[in-house]
């Protein structure tokens, strides 16, 4: 029997990704309000209430309230907002992370889908910092560019009007300069580091993909430990995951300008991971992925499919 879906927010940038993705799915029969009611509070607790499970692609306010009606429903919920991410009662929804992690989002009732840049951050730095290569006590930094479809329907709209001009933008426009990012407490939860990275995201020209760069000086890893050591914990431990592919260390090649184009998971549930070397001692890790796919829509896919027993890549590009 077909497992109801709704989708609460359907008509966002996540909304809409996940609502493509799942059409045509005979498990899944999915819930959807008229355009009249989509936004009654009434019609969305009655929709959360006959739902199996609850998808929430809203701001942080209207999913920590959607969230109570869910539970006062017992329906089981997965929340893309970052109201919940490191809620102590919420279940961590970055199935790769660390053994055991896809089992507690399957018997979860209430899940929290990682954020697009935390995504790759922490599929980075976990294994390493569990296998005792990157100290847990390291002051790390990262660089990271987005496609604007990242920051919602307001950037999507200022980068796509023709009088902003920045659909022409010639470079990468860094962004929250001036804060802390709302994405820094889940990378420091989940990864195990001691104190806070310093992130410098940004905005490129383009509506889809991410690449996210973070560089290892020398001296930041200890003696004698290299980046090919690094590849193979990273090569472990993803060996058997389906959407998740670490190049060899010397991939890209170097000199190579398309190499490691930021679109190039675009459209899937991918993410690829890159460990580089460097003469000087130094090492560089790289991360991909679609901001609106394993950043976004595909995660959450992949946590439904975990919840509700059924294949983990069931739907999912890849």
């Amino acid at each position: 029997m077909a497992k109801s879906i709704y989708i609460d927010g359907h008509a966002g940038t996540t909304g809409l990704r996940i609502r493509e993705w799942l059409a045509g799915r005979p498990d899944l029969h999915i819930l959807t309000l008229p355009e009249s009611e989509r936004k009654s509070p009434e019609a969305r607790k009655s929709s959360i209430r006959d739902a199996d499970l609850a998808i929430l692609c809203l701001p942080d306010a209207a999913a920590q309230q959607a969230a109570e009606w869910a539970a006062e429903a017992e329906t089981r919920v997965l929340d893309a907002s970052t109201a919940h991410r490191v809620h102590k009662d919420w279940t961590y929804g970055l199935p790769e992370l660390c053994p055991g992690q896809r089992e507690q989002i399957a018997s979860a009732a209430q899940v929290s889908n990682p954020g697009c840049w935390p995504s790759i951050f922490l599929l980075l730095t976990r294994p390493l910092i569990d296998a005792g290569l990157l100290p847990s006590s390291a002051n790390l930094a990262l660089h990271g560019i987005s496609g604007y479809t990242g920051g919602g329907r307001e950037m999507i709209e200022r980068w796509e009007d023709p009088e902003t001009g920045l659909s022409n933008l010639p470079f990468a426009a860094p962004y929250a300069l001036d804060r802390v990012h709302k994405h820094i407490p889940e990378m420091l939860q989940y990864s195990g580091l001691q104190s806070a990275p310093q992130f410098v995201p940004a905005v490129g020209p383009f509506r889809c993909g991410m690449r996210v760069q973070m560089p290892l000086p020398q001296g930041t890893l200890g003696p004698g430990q290299s980046a090919e050591d690094l590849h193979a914990v990273l090569t472990e431990r993803y060996a058997k995951e389906t959407f998740i592919t670490v190049h060899p260390p010397e991939e890209p090649p170097p000199g190579e300008e398309r190499a490691l184009d930021p679109r190039c998971c675009n459209d899937t549930n991918r993410m690829e991971l890159w460990c580089r070397s460097h003469p000087g001692g130094h090492v560089l890790l790289v991360g991909i992925l679609d901001n609106l796919g394993k950043g976004a829509a595909g995660a959450a896919i992949q946590n439904l499919n975990l919840m509700l027993g059924l294949p983990e890549d069931e739907g999912l590009p890849h």
